[in-house]
């Protein structure tokens, strides 16, 4: 199963528990988050469905790379954390 996890600093703004699922891609893991909590979706994705500046997401580790189509792809045991980017000087 592939864990989707959204740390504590979003949740703050956006209840969003931890998802175990099955997805080949970031974008089907995201839309079956979206099926349960609808508005997580505008929090995350802009208008054009890719990922806000202010959100970052990582996929077993590594920063997702594709951020407008979220075709990044998923091992079965794959774990995405989902996380409020930092930004400032």
């Amino acid at each position: 199963m592939v864990t989707v996890t959204f740390t504590a600093h979003l949740q703050r703004h956006v209840d969003c528990p931890r998802h175990a699922l099955q997805a080949a891609t970031l974008a089907e893991a995201l839309e079956q988050v979206f099926r349960t909590n609808p508005q997580a979706r505008g929090y995350l994705l802009d208008d054009q469905g890719a990922l806000r500046a202010h959100v970052a997401v990582f996929i077993d580790g590594q920063r997702a790379r594709d951020r407008q189509r979220l075709s990044d792809t998923l091992r079965p045991d794959a774990e995405v954390h989902v996380l409020q980017a930092l930004t400032g000087g």
